[in-house]
This record gives C-alpha cells, sequence and structure tokens, in this order.
C-alpha cells in the first residue's frame, strides 16, 4: 500500500495522473494567440506559451484569459480527481496536481517544450490547499508588482510554498499534499533556471517589456 492506497486502486489512480497530465498540457496561451490572429506565441518575446509571454503582445485581455483558464485547468484537474477517488481524495487530489503542472511545463504536443506552470500551479494548489494557495498569489503579486518582474514574484512565490504548507504545531512532511507542493515548487523552480541566471545578472526584462 502507497499511502493508505491498496493495490487494487493503483490503475484508478494511474487515470487520474493520465488525465491530470492531458488536462494539464492543453496549452491555452499558444491556442488564445493562435485563434486571436496573433501567431505562434513561441515566437514572439521569450517564446513561452505562458500569460507573460502573451503580455508581450500587447493583448492584455488574452494574456489575462490565459493566466485565467491555465488556473483553471490546475483547479479542474484537483477537482475531477475528487470526483474520481472518494475513497483516497487527498492522494488522488495531490497526484492530479502533479501530473497536471508536468504536463504544462512538458506537454506531449508541443515536444514536451511547455510553459513554466506558474499560473497553474497556483490553481491547483488554490483546490488542494485554499489558504497556503492564497498566500502564494499574495507573494506572487506583491513582488511582481514591487519588482515589477512576474518570474521574480513566482519565484519566491514557489520557494516559500514548502514552507507555507507546515501547519503551526504540526509538521507533516508524510502527508501526500505536502509530497505534491514540494514537487510542483521544484518542477517551477528548475524551470525558472534560465530567469534565476538573468535575475541575478540583472538582465531579467520587466512586465510588459520584450526578452532580449
Amino acid at each position: 500500500m502507497i499511502y493508505g492506497i491498496p493495490t487494487y486502486d493503483l490503475p484508478l489512480m494511474g487515470g487520474v495522473a493520465f488525465l491530470s497530465y492531458l488536462i494539464g498540457s492543453i496549452p491555452f496561451g499558444l491556442v488564445l494567440t493562435a485563434l486571436s490572429g496573433g501567431g505562434d506565441i513561441r515566437k514572439i518575446g521569450s517564446g513561452n506559451i505562458g500569460a507573460t509571454n502573451v503580455l508581450r503582445t500587447g493583448r492584455k485581455g488574452l494574456a489575462a484569459g490565459t493566466l485565467a483558464l491555465d488556473g483553471t485547468k490546475g483547479a479542474f484537474a484537483v477537482f475531477c480527481a475528487f470526483v474520481l477517488c472518494p475513497f483516497h481524495t487527498l492522494a488522488a487530489e495531490s497526484l492530479a496536481a502533479i501530473f497536471a503542472v508536468a504536463g504544462h511545463c512538458f506537454p506531449v504536443w508541443l515536444k514536451f517544450r511547455g510553459g513554466k506552470g506558474v499560473a497553474t500551479g497556483l490553481g491547483c494548489i488554490l483546490a488542494l490547499m485554499p489558504g497556503v494557495g492564497l498566500c502564494c498569489c499574495a507573494l506572487w503579486l506583491i513582488f511582481a508588482k514591487v519588482t515589477r518582474i512576474s518570474s521574480a514574484g513566482a519565484i519566491i512565490a514557489f520557494a516559500a510554498l514548502p514552507l507555507l504548507m507546515i501547519r503551526p504545531g504540526r509538521i507533516d512532511f508524510n502527508s501526500p499534499a505536502y509530497l505534491a507542493g514540494v514537487l510542483i515548487a521544484v518542477m517551477i523552480l528548475i524551470r525558472h533556471h534560465a530567469n534565476i541566471t538573468r535575475l541575478l545578472k540583472g538582465t531579467e526584462p520587466k512586465i510588459g517589456q520584450k526578452s532580449t
């Protein structure tokens, strides 16, 4: 048994993981930009399919739509796990969160070259742990506004995520939700390795500014 899940339920968990990956891999930034006549977002700015790069097209509404849909797909994947697995709900939701973010970051449709997982990760965490998710959102918005660098806010928010998940007086490192949060944070920070390098060099573009 893994996290109290009997062997005969593991195929169901595998189905949850696969479904969540497919949901997470929907490239809304790419689709919305193409449908609006903006071309291939991968050939604009940083080449990323996320909302920050969509904003570089100059269309704030399109960027807001991408942000909302990327966040919603993360929350939706967790909701699907809740519906499909009524007996091992937390483990299933945690698994869904991990694979939804993995799907966004490494979508098979785009040769595993996806986004950086920030909006999808926030959507997953909000659905899985609402209070922690709100804290992450607040950190992201505050530091993005202060620095005018979206990646700085994202890096700080997800670097803080493992600490935010620790309950006062109780450290439950064995919880599947805690494991999901740590893995999501690691994935997103790895996806931001180039941003971290540019931040240290002082060359990271500000919000709305074109990448160099």
